[in-house]
Order: structure tokens, then C-alpha cells, then sequence
């Protein structure tokens, strides 16, 4: 019985001894990597969110109601006080304009907030805002205020307007979520910036 039972303990070891030698190293005597993230693949799923992107840069979207292929061009942003007629309910204005684009073969139009498309302010603390809350809603631009689906080749000047507390408004990420639910990021600056600063200001004075 006795044998037995060294025997059996002896197995016992030299099995424990293998498998902890078995995880020191990948198999071929280099240690095993410990902690290392596994970068993910995009998948395309609804929901998925893209790295975020400079001001200026294009994104290549899904028009409402998964239908046609917009690309739209968030190239402006300038933070003022009043504007329109309006004053800022929580501070700060922040105003994008954008040119959208129908590039397929069909007219194309952005989704409506009710769909759960749209357009959104990530502030850099995380928080949401969407866009024309507070007296956003009321800052209107003739050249930048098209609304009409867009036929296709052609495209629109459009904006967003998002009434933010002056933290808010440092800066933060603009999110816009297409037709399939896909979400668009572009990183903001903090100061006014692009190529229609002026011409924002100038209307927004109006």
C-alpha cells in the first residue's frame, strides 16, 4: 500500500511540475507575455464607433433609413456667447458647420434625432449633449440652414448648433450617428477653427 501511494504521489508531482513549467514560457523557452492587450478588429456592427478624427476630415456615412452613402465634412467650429438673436442658455455656444455630400446613386439625407441619429457633443469630462438643446434650437445661419435630402453628386452646407457650460466647451468630440447606427467621432478644438470662421461669425451677427 505504501508503494503505491509514493507512486502515486510521485506522478502527482512530477505532473504539477509540468504544468507550471508549461506556463512560464510560450513553448519554445521564450517567457510568456503577461498583460498584453489584444487589439480588436473592427466589426462594421451597429453601434461601432470609429477613431476619432481631425476637424476638416471626411467620413464616408449611411443615410437615413440605411439607405444611400453621405459623406460629411465637419469643417468649422466657432464658441461664442450670442449668436443668431439668441444667448446661450448655459454659457456657450458651440457651432459646426459641415458639408454633406451624396456620393452614391441615390438622394440621401442625415437621420432624424427621433430615429436615434444624429448628432451629439461629448464634453472631455464624458458628458452628452445633444444638439439644439437649450437655445441652440433658435441660432439659425441662412447659408448654413439646408435640411432638404440631397440628390445625388450634389451636396449642402449645413451645422449644429450645441448650447454648452464653458467647461463643456473645452474642446471635446463630435459624434454623429448614421443611418446603421454607426457613430462618427471627430476630436475638437477648443478655439475657433477652419476655413469659415469668418463667415460663421458674420452670419451668427446677423
Amino acid at each position: 500500500m505504501r508503494i503505491r501511494t509514493a507512486a502515486a504521489t510521485t506522478a502527482l508531482l512530477l505532473a504539477a511540475l509540468t504544468a507550471c513549467s508549461g506556463s512560464d514560457d510560450g513553448g519554445d523557452g521564450a517567457p510568456a507575455p503577461t498583460g498584453t492587450p489584444v487589439a480588436e478588429t473592427p466589426s462594421g456592427t451597429p453601434g461601432e464607433v470609429e477613431q476619432g478624427m481631425r476637424l476638416g476630415k471626411p467620413a464616408q456615412t449611411t443615410g437615413d433609413g440605411g439607405e444611400g452613402v453621405l459623406e460629411i465634412t465637419p469643417d468649422t467650429v466657432v464658441y461664442v456667447k450670442e449668436g443668431g438673436g439668441e444667448t446661450a442658455e448655459n454659457g456657450t455656444f458651440a457651432v459646426v458647420t459641415m458639408k454633406d455630400k451624396a456620393t452614391g446613386g441615390v438622394a440621401v439625407d442625415e437621420p432624424a434625432p427621433v430615429s436615434g441619429g444624429g448628432w451629439k457633443w461629448m464634453s472631455p469630462d464624458g458628458e452628452m449633449v445633444d444638439a439644439g438643446g437649450g437655445t441652440a434650437f433658435n441660432v439659425v445661419m441662412d447659408k448654413y440652414n439646408n435640411a432638404d435630402p440631397i440628390q445625388p453628386g450634389a451636396y449642402q452646407w449645413r451645422s449644429q448648433v450645441f448650447d454648452l457650460t464653458p467647461e463643456q466647451a473645452k474642446g471635446g468630440v463630435l459624434i454623429y450617428i448614421d443611418g446603421e447606427e454607426k457613430a462618427h467621432r471627430w476630436q475638437m478644438p477648443s478655439a475657433d477653427s477652419g476655413p469659415n470662421v469668418a463667415d460663421v461669425k458674420r452670419q451668427l451677427a446677423s
